[in-house]
């Protein structure tokens, strides 16, 4: 997986050189915030059903058909636990790229070829981005986490936004 260890190491063999002073600050930094970006992790495995839930709910408040598409879901119960099991992958992803401290697992298994997926399926991203959105701003240091690890755990969310959007 792709982190910030593994792509500096990576630039560093395949141009034939030491890591710079540059890559070691970056490394550095992220050694830094591991603490922090460990804590969001613990607390996103500990209730990823809940927080799952409270995404979902903030989708149907915003689209009470569950889709701001062309296609409104049928079954509102069906939509719900699709929906639902949607996000449980996101933040899956999100607490393996908070591990790691980089963005690998969710470029490879969320990221690349998601637009094409949502194409075919006729999902419209706006959807999700509702809901990372809502978890984004429902975020509240020290209640929930500490000031960096909210920060961390939002800017993994910024990342999943931001692709989708």
């Amino acid at each position: 997986m792709k982190s910030v260890l593994t792509t500096v190491i990576g630039a560093a063999d395949s141009g034939s050189r030491f890591p710079s002073s540059s890559d070691l600050e970056s490394v550095q930094g992220s050694l830094q915030r591991a603490a922090a970006r460990l804590e969001a992790a613990e607390k996103i495995a500990a209730n990823y059903d809940a927080i799952a839930q409270e995404a979902v709910d903030a989708v149907y408040q915003q689209f009470p058909n569950g889709a701001t598409g062309r296609q409104p879901r049928q079954c509102a119960t069906e939509g719900k636990e699709k929906c639902k099991r949607d996000f449980v992958h996101y933040l899956r992803l999100i607490n393996y790229s908070l591990v790691v401290g980089g963005t690998g697992p969710l470029d490879e298994l969320a990221i690349n070829g998601q637009r094409e997926v949502y194409k075919a399926l006729s999902i419209d991203p706006g959807t999700y981005v509702a809901g990372f959105t809502f978890l984004r701003n429902r975020g509240c240091a020290p209640r929930d986490l500490s000031a960096q690890a909210l920060t961390e755990y939002n800017s993994a969310l910024d990342y999943v936004i931001n692709s989708l959007a």
